[in-house]
């Protein structure tokens, strides 16, 4: 096992961790609020806290091409965002999240191994295991036809330009990194909100669950930013998108969603591919 595997792995993990935490709260929120203007409050949110953090260290500003990178894998977020959206309300989920979920990572993924070379037979069978278990946690559990099936592939291709994009931005500060690329996802949704006449009045209790759930899932990135400078690309992006299972754990603990079958296995399938893919 390299040497810096482990501190990698912890840092995605712990990226999913957050990330998962960070959409039960955006979910269980937005119920009473629009979800795209929920989301601008909680890019800015995020945005500030990690540039006001990188400010507080005196955190070295990255190389004019790491900002340009942080920038673009920003732009591509804030857009897979809203074709994610769009996605969910123009059909009846279908296979929205997992086909997203699963795109997002897998091609990261298949990038990191040419790139990087194969890591081994162990951590593939659990890069495998982890995209059939997202798949299956991410799945809605009533049927029906995928209407907005093209929207949710063009939305895991922008999480997974995002990722790649975000691996390119180099060993800068990842404060700054972060920072800087959820500063530009705000500007993309806030276009999209001002386009599409999203804006309405917020409560304070809106208000107050969107500046939580920005704060934790910036924390996110920048754990995932740790996480790819401190380790291999696949592994990193397939770690960290185990946080469905976080979302969907959340949801069975705190609300008492139904738990099923379907994900039951799922989990089971993530908790066996943690350590193939972490300790190998």
């Amino acid at each position: 096992m390299a040497l810096g595997a482990q501190p990698a792995a912890g840092f995605s993990l712990a990226a999913a961790l957050f990330w998962g935490t960070s959409d039960f709260v955006g979910g269980y929120a937005v119920r009473r609020a629009n979800a795209y203007q929920f989301t601008t409050v909680a890019h800015v949110t995020g945005s500030l806290l990690m540039i006001l953090l990188a400010l507080w260290q005196h955190a070295a500003l990255p190389s004019r091409q790491a900002v340009g990178w942080s920038l673009a894998a920003g732009s591509f977020a804030g857009l897979a965002l809203a074709a994610f959206y769009n996605s969910l309300a123009t059909g009846k989920m279908g296979l929205t999240a997992p086909v997203a979920a699963v795109l997002s990572a897998a091609i990261p993924a298949v990038v990191g191994m040419s790139t990087e070379g194969m890591p081994g037979p162990l951590p593939v069978m659990g890069f495998l295991l982890a995209a059939a278990g997202i798949w299956l946690i991410s799945r809605p559990e009533s049927g029906g036809r995928p209407e907005g099936l093209g929207m949710a592939v063009l939305a895991g291709l922008g999480f997974a330009l995002y990722f790649l994009c975000t691996k390119r931005a180099g060993t800068g500060s990842a404060l700054w990194i972060a920072g800087l690329s959820r500063a530009c996802s705000f500007a993309v949704t806030s276009v999209v909100v001002v386009v599409g006449r999203q804006w309405q009045r917020i409560s304070r209790s809106s208000l107050a669950w969107a500046v939580l759930a920005g704060s934790i899932d910036v924390s996110g990135s920048w754990l995932f930013v740790r996480g790819l400078q401190s380790g291999r690309l696949d592994s990193a992006v397939v770690l960290s998108s185990l946080y469905p299972a976080i979302t969907v754990l959340l949801a069975w603990l705190l609300l008492r969603e139904h738990f099923s079958r379907w994900r039951t296995l799922g989990m089971l399938a993530t908790l066996a591919a943690v350590p193939m893919i972490a300790l190998a």
